[in-house]
C-alpha cells in the first residue's frame, strides 16, 4: 500500500524557535525582534553576501561592521607611488591604470600585494585550484603540447639532420610535459592600492590581474559605506576592507570558513519572503569579527581575541556570540580569559559561548564557554521537530542532549554548562560554498540560538527601559530555564533557555538589590564548587569554608549603593548529605560559611546538588546565588585475579549514556575495554569515552574516545593508558540518532607495568641507561622496544625586538597599549622533510596562558612564507625542502617587562625522520656490549626486571644531528596489541659529543705516494709557510673588498703567475652586483687564466690510460684543480660574451663602453668548453642555456634552466624562464610563472 503524500513540511525544525519560546515571544511582542541590539559574532568571518544577512526588518544594515582581527588578511601598503600619466607601478611590477573617476588630491598611492590563496579557506582553494586548471591551464597546455608534437613530427619527416634543432624541438615537448607533471597553482596574485580621497581612506584590489582598476571595486572601510567586492565569478568569495596606520596597512577581510555565516544566520538572519527561515532575532544587527586565522585553518589566536574585545568594547556591543573553544589546563584564568571577563564585568557585555563538543564524559567542557565564570556556556539539545526536519529520522524520539555535547563540572567544581539550546540548524552559508544554506550541528549552533533568544529579551528590555546587567541576565536565564525529562543537569545545565520567562523575570525583578551585583562564591582554595571524585576525597567527610562575596559593576555603581547594600538569605540544599547554615546576612564584604559533605552513605555513581541562597524578602525570584556540589563515588575492582569489571545484558536506547566510575587499582597503567553486541539482527553505533582528571592538565591528557559501529553479535576491543589510584569514568553512549534498542556485554580489564623513570631521558654521554621494569597486577608478556622518530633542534633567537604596536586595534581601554616581542630564529636543513616548530614554554596554552599570543611563521631564504602555527604545536606541520630558513615568533602583552622575560626563549624545531631509529635494550649490563638484545620475556606478578639501554652507534645518529640535539620517540613494553601501543611511554635521547669520522684508512691509502713526493720536495721554511699563508689570506679578502681596491694589483705585482689570485678576482667581478660594468675585465681575466694553462699538456694527461708514477695521486689532484680552473674560466668568459651580445641586441642604454665580441667568439668558447665538460653539467649549464637562448633555441635553453632550477632555484632563473616562455608564445605558462615569482620572492616578510 502506497504511503500518503503530504504537502506539509516540518518547517519549525529547520531553525528551532518553538522549543525556547522564541516563536511565542515574537508572536506576542513582534517589535522586540532584536531591534536595538548589537551582537558581535566572533568566528570565522561572516559573508556579507550570504542569504538573509543584508538588512533588518526596519531597513537598517544587518551587518554594521566586518573586521579581521587575526592579521591573516593584512597587506603591507607602506610603499608609496606617485601617479605619472595616470599610472602607477604595483608591487608585482604591473602598470596600474588610475581611473579618472578617482579623487586623490595628493596624487600619492600606497601599494601592496596579496596572493588570493592567503585569503581563501582550504576547501575554496581546492575548488578554485581545480577549476583554474581546467579553465586557464588545461586547454592552452594541451594545445601547446599538440603544437610542439606537430613541429617535431614535421621536422623528423622533413629529412633534415640538424642535431641542435631536433634537440630544441624535443626539449619544447619535454619542458611542457614536465610542467604538466609538476603543475602547482599559487592562485591569483592581486595588486592592492590605498589612497585618501580628501574625506576618507579608500582601497582597491586589482582582481583583473591586468592593472585595469576601472573594472575593480573601490571600497572604503566597511562600516562607512557597507559595501563589499567579489574576487571573481569563479570563486564567489566576497571581501571587505579596513585601512589602518595612515594607509600603511590594508586589511582585506574574507572568511576562513562557512561557520560564522551559519552562526549569524541562526542568531539574526532575516528573510522577508521566507519568515520560516528567519534567525531567532531577525531585527538584531551584528558585527562580524573574524577571530579564526586563515593561516591556521580557522584556528583562533590570543591576538585575534584580544583585538576582538577591543572592538566589542569600542562598539559597545550588547551581546557576543562565541562558538569556539579548546580544552584548558586550568579554568577561569589566563590573559585572554581575563580580557574576556573584563568586557563582561566592567563594560556590561553579555557573552554567550559554546560549552564544547567533547562529551559525553563528565568534565569535558571547553574554554572559555564552559570554564569562565563571566560567560554563559551553552550545551546542545535536539528536539523531535529537529529530528524530523533536519535529520529525516524515520521515527521521532523524545528530546535529548546530543551525545557529543560536553558535560560539566569543571575541574574546580563549577557546573560548566549554564543552559542548553537547540544545537542544530539549516541556515545560511557563504556564497563561495555555492549553496544558500546547509545543516550544521554542535554547541556552535546552540550558542547563537541562545544568543538570539537573549537578543529578543534585551530588545524588549531596551524598548521598555528596564535596567539589566550581565549578572542579572545570567541569573534570570538560570532561574527560568526549563528542565527536559531524562537529561541530567551536568549535560543540560540549569535547563533549556526560555525567552518569555527570562524577559518576565528581568522585568519583574529589575529593582531588586542584587541587580548590579555578581556573587562570587568559592571554596577557601578559590574553587567555584565542591567536586569530590578521587579516592582520597572519601577518607572522611569533606568540610570546607565557602566564601560569598558581592562584586559590583564599577562603572555604573554609586558608592552609596555599595554602602546601602545588605541582603538576608535563606540557605537551602535538597541533598541530605550536605550540611550547611540556614541563614546568612550579606553586606558589601566577603562572608564565610562552613559546608560539610557527608558522602559515607552514597553508592557508586554521580551526585549533583547546589547550595542555594534565597532572598528572604522575595523567595519567588528563585536563588540569588548558587554553589554547585558534585560527588562522584567510584567502585573498586573486586576481582584481584583478573582485575576485571564486567557488565552484562546492559540495554541501551538512542541517546542513552551509562557511566561507570572505577578506582584504578594500585599499579595499573593500562585498561582494556571489550564491547560485545548481543543483537543478532542489527548493528548499533556507540560512542566509547573514558576520562581521568589530573590536576592542572587538560581532560585530553588521559582521555580515550572511540566511535564504533558494532555489527550484529560483533565485538570491539580497545586499550588505553590510565593513572593508578585515580577515578576513571567509563562512559558508554548509544548515538542519539541510532534508532532501536540494543543489549551489550562489556568489560574493562586492568594491566600494570611500570618503569622507575616514567618519562625516560637518556644522555648519550652517560653510557648505558638502566631502567627497572615491574609487572604489578599479573604475569605479562614483555617485548621491550624503543623507536626514535623525531630529531629536535633547540634554537636560541638570533635577534629580538620589543615594539609598541601602532593604532587603535592594539590598544585596550584606558590607553593600555600592547607590545609585541618579535624573535628571529635561523636554521638549516640538509634534507627536506616535515618540520614542527614548538615554543614549548608557552605550549599548549591558549586561553589560560599568561601571554596573549605565540604565533610563529616560517620563511625560506627568499622570504617566501611557508607555514605558521600557534599554541597547539602538534597541529601545525610544515613541509620544507633542504636549505636555510627563518622562523619569526611573536608574543604579545601590555606589560613590556613580561616580554623581556622571554627575549632568550628557546624554540624547538622538530624534524620527522624518514625512518625510525631503533634503540636496543638488553636484559643484563654485560649484554649491552656484546650480547643479544632483549626481545620476548614473561614476567610474573611483582617481578622487577632491569633493562639496559645501550647508546646509539655513531653511524645510527642522523647526519644533521649536532651535540645538544634530541631524538624523540617512544618505548613500548607489552607484547601483544592493543597492549603494545597502550604501554608506550615517551623516550628522549640527548645527543652529546659525536664521534669523529675515522680517516686512518684514507691516510694509509694515500700515505706512500704522499710521503714519497714530499720526500722529493724541498721542505719549506717557516718563513715561506708564513708568506704563503699571508698571501692566501689576502686573496680570500678580494671578494670582500670594493672592486676598485688596490689589493689585487698589489698582489699581482708580487705573484704574477699565481692562478688562484686571478681566479679570485674573476669570481669577485663576475658575482658583483654591477657585473655589467666589469664585462671587459672579466673577459680579459678569463683569457689570461686560460693562457696560463697548457691545454695540450693537460689534454695529454687525461688521454693516458693509467699513470704508473709513484706520486700519481697528488699529480691527479693538481691536474683536476687545473682543469676546474680552466672550465670555470671558459664558463665565465662565455657568460660575459653572451651578456655583451644580448645587451647590444636589446640596445639597452649606452653600449659604447662594451668590449668587442662577435657571435663567432661565443661559438668558439662554447665549442672549446665542450671539449672539457659535458655542457649539460650543472657547473656550466647556465652558459649552455644562455648560448641556446642566443641561438634562439628556446626549448633547449628552457630545459637546461629547468634542470638548474631544480638543483638550486634563484629569482634570476625564474625571470629568465619567463622571458623564454614569452619567446615560445606559451602565454598561459607566462602568467603561471609570473604569479609564482611574486609568491616566491616577496620584498618583505609577511606581517603578523
Amino acid at each position: 500500500m502506497a504511503s500518503e503524500v503530504t504537502q506539509d513540511f516540518p518547517q519549525d525544525g529547520l531553525l528551532p524557535k518553538k522549543e525556547t519560546g522564541a516563536y511565542t515571544f515574537l508572536s506576542k511582542y513582534p517589535d522586540y525582534d532584536g531591534r536595538g541590539v548589537l551582537m558581535a559574532i566572533l568566528d570565522t568571518g561572516v559573508d556579507p553576501g550570504a542569504p538573509g544577512l543584508q538588512e533588518t526588518p526596519d531597513g537598517h544594515p544587518k551587518i554594521v561592521d566586518i573586521i579581521d582581527t587575526t592579521g591573516s588578511g593584512d597587506v603591507d601598503t607602506s610603499k608609496v607611488e606617485e601617479a605619472k600619466d595616470g599610472e602607477i607601478t604595483g608591487v608585482t611590477g604591473r602598470k596600474l591604470k588610475i581611473p579618472d573617476t578617482w579623487n586623490n588630491p595628493s596624487g600619492l598611492f600606497h601599494v601592496g600585494v596579496k596572493p588570493a590563496y592567503d585569503l581563501f579557506p582550504k576547501k575554496l582553494q581546492e575548488r578554485v585550484n581545480k577549476e583554474r586548471k581546467e579553465k586557464n591551464w588545461d586547454p592552452a597546455h594541451r594545445e601547446a603540447i599538440a603544437e610542439a608534437t606537430r613541429k617535431l613530427e614535421q621536422y623528423e619527416a622533413s629529412g633534415q639532420d640538424d642535431k641542435f634543432e631536433k634537440e630544441n624541438l624535443q626539449s619544447c615537448l619535454d619542458v611542457l610535459n614536465q610542467m604538466e607533471k609538476k603543475y602547482a597553482d599559487c592562485g591569483p596574485v592581486y595588486d592592492c592600492v590605498v589612497f585618501h580621497d580628501g574625506a576618507t581612506w579608500r582601497a582597491c584590489v586589482d582582481t583583473t590581474e591586468r592593472g585595469d582598476l576601472s573594472e575593480c571595486k573601490l571600497l572604503a572601510n566597511y562600516h562607512e559605506e557597507h559595501e563589499f567586492g567579489t574576487f571573481s565569478r569563479m570563486d564567489m568569495m566576497n571581501y571587505t576592507v579596513n585601512i589602518y596606520n595612515d594607509g600603511n596597512t590594508l586589511e582585506v577581510v574574507t572568511n576562513a570558513g562557512a561557520h560564522a555565516s551559519h552562526v549569524a544566520g541562526i542568531a539574526a538572519g532575516y528573510f522577508p519572503d521566507q519568515p520560516e527561515r528567519d534567525g531567532v532575532a531577525p531585527g538584531a544587527q551584528i558585527i562580524s569579527i573574524k577571530i579564526g586565522d586563515t593561516r591556521l585553518g580557522s584556528m583562533e589566536t590570543g591576538t585575534s581575541l584580544v583585538r576582538a574585545m577591543i572592538k566589542v568594547i569600542e562598539y559597545k556591543c550588547d551581546l557576543v556570540n562565541y562558538s569556539y573553544g579548546e580544552a584548558a589546563s586550568w579554568p577561569d584564568s589566563g590573559r585572554v580569559v581575563d580580557i574576556l571577563s573584563e568586557a563582561v564585568n566592567k563594560h556590561g557585555v553579555v557573552f554567550v559561548s559554546s560549552a564544547g563538543n567533547n562529551g559525553p564524559a563528565l568534565s569535558t567542557v571547553g574554554c572559555p564557554g564552559g570554564t569562565t565564570d563571566a560567560l554563559i556556556g551553552v550545551g546542545a539539545m535536539v528536539s523531535p521537530a529537529m529530528m524530523a526536519a533536519q535529520y529525516s529520522l524515520m521515527k521521532k524520539l523524545p528530546s535529548n542532549q546530543y551525545t557529543w555535547s560536553s558535560r560539566g563540572p569543571t575541574h574546580d567544581g563549577d557546573l560548566g554548562v549554564t543552559i542548553s539550546a537547540p544545537g542544530g540548524a539549516i541556515a545560511s552559508v557563504p556564497n563561495w560554498t555555492l549553496r544558500g544554506n546547509q545543516l550544521m550541528n554542535g554547541t556552535s549552533m546552540s550558542s547563537p540560538n541562545a544568543c538570539g533568544c537573549l537578543a529578543l529579551v534585551l530588545s524588549g528590555l531596551k524598548a521598555t527601559g528596564v535596567e539589566y546587567t550581565p549578572s542579572s541576565v545570567k541569573r534570570a536565564l538560570i532561574n527560568t530555564a526549563s528542565e527536559v525529562p531524562n537529561i541530567e543537569t551536568l549535560a543540560l545545565g540549569h535547563g533549556l533557555i526560555q525567552v518569555e520567562k527570562t524577559y518576565d523575570y528581568l522585568t519583574n525583578f529589575a529593582k531588586e538589590p542584587e541587580l548590579k551585583v555578581n556573587f562570587k562564591v568559592t571554596c577557601a582554595d578559590g574553587k567555584r564548587g565542591i567536586y569530590l571524585r578521587e579516592p582520597h576525597h572519601f577518607r572522611k567527610p569533606y568540610e570546607t569554608k565557602v566564601s560569598i562575596a558581592p562584586q559590583f559593576n564599577e562603572d555604573n555603581t554609586e558608592q552609596e549603593e555599595k554602602i546601602k547594600f545588605c541582603m538576608q538569605f535563606t540557605l537551602t540544599c535538597d541533598a541530605p548529605w550536605v550540611q550547611h547554615p540556614a541563614h546568612l546576612e550579606l553586606m558589601n564584604v566577603e562572608r564565610l560559611i562552613s559546608v560539610q559533605v557527608d558522602h559515607g552513605g552514597l553508592s557508586e555513581g554521580v551526585y549533583f546538588t547546589e547550595l542555594k541562597g534565597f532572598d528572604v524578602k522575595c523567595q519567588e525570584k528563585g536563588p540569588v546565588f548558587r554553589f554547585p556540589i558534585t560527588v562522584v563515588v567510584p567502585s573498586k575492582v573486586d576481582d584481584e585475579i583478573k582485575w576485571e569489571k564486567t557488565y552484562t545484558d546492559v540495554s541501551f536506547k538512542p541517546g542513552q549514556v551509562n557511566r561507570h566510575f572505577i578506582q584504578v587499582p594500585t599499579g595499573a597503567s593500562i585498561a582494556v575495554l571489550k564491547v560485545e553486541s548481543k543483537d543478532k539482527e542489527k548493528s548499533c553505533r556507540m560512542l566509547l569515552h573514558a576520562v581521568q582528571n589530573l590536576p592542572q592538565h587538560q581532560y585530553t591528557k588521559l582521555e580515550f574516545e572511540k566511535f564504533v559501529t558494532l555489527a550484529d553479535t560483533g565485538e570491539s576491543t580497545h586499550a588505553f593508558r590510565v593513572e593508578e589510584n585515580g577515578t576513571l569514568e567509563l562512559c558508554m553512549a548509544k548515538w542519539w540518532a541510532n534508532l532501536g534498542n540494543v543489549i551489550l556485554n562489556y568489560s574493562i580489564t586492568f594491566h600494570g607495568i611500570s618503569v622507575d623513570i616514567k618519562k625516560p631521558v637518556m644522555h648519550a654521554s652517560d653510557g648505558v641507561l638502566r631502567l627497572n621494569v615491574r609487572t604489578n597486577l599479573r604475569r605479562e608478556e614483555v617485548n621491550p622496544n624503543i623507536s626514535l622518530k623525531t630529531l629536535v633542534q633547540p634554537l636560541r633567537p638570533a635577534e629580538y625586538k620589543i615594539k609598541l604596536l601602532p593604532g587603535t586595534r592594539d590598544t585596550l581601554p584606558e590607553e593600555r597599549h600592547i607590545y609585541a616581542l618579535e624573535l628571529t630564529y635561523n636554521f638549516h636543513l640538509d634534507k627536506g622533510g616535515e618540520v614542527t616548530p614548538n615554543c614549548s614554554i608557552l605550549s599548549p596554552l591558549l586561553y589560560e596562558s599568561e601571554y596573549e599570543s605565540q604565533l610563529w611563521m616560517v620563511f625560506d631564504s627568499n622570504k617566501q612564507y611557508l607555514g605558521c602555527g600557534d599554541a597547539f604545536h602538534n597541529r601545525y606541520t610544515v613541509k620544507l625542502e633542504k636549505g636555510d630558513f627563518t622562523l619569526l615568533l611573536q608574543v604579545r602583552h601590555e606589560k613590556r617587562e613580561k616580554l623581556e622575560q622571554l627575549k632568550d626563549v628557546v624554540v624547538q624545531i622538530k624534524y620527522k625522520l624518514s625512518s625510525a631509529i631503533p634503540l636496543n635494550m638488553y636484559s643484563t649490563w654485560q649484554r649491552a656490549f656484546n650480547g643479544k638484545k632483549c626481545t620476548n620475556m614473561t614476567l610474573g606478578k611483582g617481578v622487577l626486571q632491569p633493562l639496559f639501554v645501550a647508546p646509539l652507534a655513531s653511524d645510527k645518529i642522523p647526519k644533521n644531528a649536532k651535540p645538544g640535539h634530541i631524538l624523540l620517540g617512544s618505548m613500548s613494553l607489552l607484547k601483544n596489541e592493543p597492549l603494545t601501543e597502550a604501554s608506550s611511554v615517551p623516550f628522549k635521547y640527548v645527543i652529546t659529543e659525536i664521534a669523529k669520522k675515522d680517516n686512518s684508512k684514507k691516510e694509509k691509502k694515500g700515505g706512500k705516494d704522499k710521503g714519497e713526493k714530499e720526500g722529493e720536495k724541498k721542505e719549506k721554511t717557516k718563513d715561506e709557510e708564513y708568506k704563503e699563508a699571508l698571501r692566501d689570506l689576502q686573496i680570500s679578502w678580494i671578494s670582500k673588498l670594493e672592486a676598485d681596491h688596490s689589493l689585487f694589483d698589489d698582489l699581482r705585482g708580487q705573484f704574477p703567475d699565481h692562478l688562484p689570485l686571478y681566479t679570485a678576482r674573476l669570481q669577485s667581478l663576475d658575482n658583483h652586483k654591477d657585473r655589467k660594468k666589469f664585462l671587459g675585465e672579466i673577459m680579459d681575466l678569463s683569457k689570461l687564466i686560460i693562457s696560463k694553462i697548457d691545454q695540450k699538456e693537460l689534454m695529454s694527461y687525461y688521454g693516458m690510460k693509467s699513470d704508473p708514477r709513484p706520486e700519481a695521486a697528488s699529480i691527479k689532484s693538481e691536474k683536476d684543480k687545473l682543469k676546474e680552473t680552466l672550465i670555470d674560466s671558459y664558463f665565465r668568459l662565455g657568460k660575459a660574451q653572451a651578456t655583451v651580445l644580448e645587451t647590444r641586441a636589446q640596445e639597452e642604454g649606452d653600449t659604447e663602453g662594451l668590449p668587442a665580441v662577435s657571435p663567432e667568439d661565443m661559438k668558439e668558447t662554447y665549442e672549446t668548453l665542450q671539449q672539457w665538460i659535458d655542457l649539460n653539467d650543472s657547473k656550466v649549464s647556465y652558459f649552455t642555456m644562455v648560448y641556446a637562448q642566443y641561438m634562439k633555441q628556446y626549448g633547449r635553453a628552457l630545459k637546461l634552466l629547468q634542470k638548474s632550477y631544480e638543483e638550486k632555484p634563484t629569482q634570476e632563473m625564474e625571470v629568465t624562464a619567463i622571458k623564454l616562455l614569452k619567446e615560445l608564445g606559451w602565454d598561459h605558462c607566462v602568467v603561471h610563472q609570473e604569479n609564482w615569482l611574486h609568491v616566491r620572492y616577496p620584498k618583505t616578510y609577511r606581517p603578523f
